[in-house]
Parts: C-alpha cells; structure tokens; sequence
C-alpha cells in the first residue's frame, strides 16, 4: 500500500463534510473529511465513534457538554451519545467508526 496524504485527500473533496474512506482496520472504517465553519445537526451511532483532529478545531456538543478540540486531539464518542458539530469547526477531521452502526 502506498501513502496517503490525509490533509490533501481531505482538501481535494468536493464539498466540506462529505467524507473520504482511507481504507478499513479489522471492521472499523477510516475516514477523512474537511471541515467548515457551518454546524452539522445532532446524530448518534450504535457504535464508539473516535474523532482526531488533523488541524484546525472542532467544536462538539456531545449529550449537553461543549467539546473544543485543537490539532492533534482526538475524542471518542460512545456508542448512543447524541453528538452535534457547533458552528466555527474548521481543518481536517479524521473519523474511525464501525460501518453502519
């Protein structure tokens, strides 16, 4: 396999949070996305999901509590926790998740 790089493949996406799979480890998906300052409404996942921020800073709200993340950190969110992305999110976000949970 070759590399990747994950802020160019994140850069080059046609649209900030359509996401990229970089491939997959055991049944876990990587993921990469790029993004915006726009929020993302509230989801939740039958799964862990792990968030690590590339650059930039996301802003979570995870089950009422305000998240702020920095380049370099990374947040797992439980299985079932009510998560939405606050406005002033920007950079590059890589996601590692279980597909379709």
């Amino acid at each position: 396999m070759s590399s990747i790089n994950v802020v160019e493949t994140a850069a080059a996406l046609p649209a900030a949070w359509s996401s990229c799979s970089l491939g997959q480890v055991g049944t876990a998906c990587v993921k990469v996305l790029r993004m915006d300052s726009r929020p993302v409404r509230e989801e939740a996942h039958g799964a862990d999901e792990v968030l690590l921020v590339l650059d930039g800073r996301l802003e979570l709200l995870v089950e009422g509590a305000e998240v702020a993340l920095g380049a370099g950190e990374m947040y797992r969110v439980p299985a079932g926790a009510r998560h939405a992305v606050r406005p002033g999110s920007r950079g590059t976000l890589m996601i590692v998740e279980e597909p379709g949970a």
